[in-house]
């Protein structure tokens, strides 16, 4: 009888092992083909992030471009009013936006404020002047 439990539990042994063994390849090639479709979903999140990380950039980009092009307008603009022997910078705020300026203060008179109409227009880059300027002395 010893020698029947003996093989008993051999046999059961050998199968039990060759259980576990099997069990463990189904779940390695399971943990496998998880690692596999995580590393897909994580590069697939990669390029979406890149492509949303250059978008980014770019919006970015042309904004800092058309600052700097305003920046640049408003001080052509300045620079223009104050070469003007009868307009004074310094009455005159220029403030533009994606190449619209807007003139706000005063003028000496109606004359000098139409001049700075055709001044800031003649400036590169000037899409639209809206002048607000007053004529002294008026409101």
């Amino acid at each position: 009888m010893k020698r029947n439990t003996r093989y008993a539990a051999l046999i059961t042994a050998a199968l039990a092992s060759t259980l576990i063994v099997a069990c463990g390849e189904r779940e390695d090639a399971t943990v496998g083909q998880q690692m596999e479709n995580a590393g897909t979903e994580l590069r697939a999140d990669a390029r979406e992030a890149a492509k949303d990380m250059q978008a980014a950039g770019n919006q970015a980009a042309d904004s800092v471009a058309i600052g700097a092009a305003d920046v640049a307008i408003t001080a052509k603009v300045n620079a223009a009013l104050a070469a003007d022997t009868q307009l004074s910078a310094l009455k005159i705020d220029v403030d533009t936006s994606n190449g619209l300026v807007e003139l706000k203060g005063t003028a000496p008179d109606a004359a000098s404020r139409d001049r700075a109409t055709v001044l800031a227009s003649a400036v590169e880059g000037v899409v639209k002047v809206e002048n607000r300027l007053t004529v002294e002395g008026k409101g």
